[in-house]
């Protein structure tokens, strides 16, 4: 067996003895009003502890620095569709040629 199943083994023969042992206490032993008021103030001090805990966090976490938004584009700069930038990038000739066409279309 590896550690971590001998770990899982453990856990489980641990968590049927304390099934057994709660059940008799409450069940058959002479204390069963005792052995349910300590259970219930263990259940709700343990829900209690968490809360608490949860609250010092978030009392004593300082908040986050915001992030600063940087602009995508300079001031006075229009933004463009894609398909026109990519025409303005085309050469000059490009440009002339299509103007010729268009016009013998004509």
């Amino acid at each position: 067996m590896t550690k971590d199943q001998v770990i899982g083994a453990l856990i489980l023969i641990g968590s049927v003895a304390g099934i057994l042992i709660y059940g008799w206490l409450v069940g058959f032993s002479p204390w069963p009003v005792i052995t349910l008021q300590v259970t219930a103030f263990l259940g709700i001090a343990v829900i209690l502890a968490i809360l608490a805990w949860i609250g010092w966090t978030l009392a004593t976490t300082p908040a986050p620095t915001p992030i600063e938004e940087t602009p995508l584009e300079t001031p006075g700069e229009e933004e463009k569709p894609i398909g026109e930038e990519a025409k303005e990038e085309e050469a000059p000739e490009k440009k002339e040629e299509t103007k010729e066409v268009k016009k013998k279309a004509r």
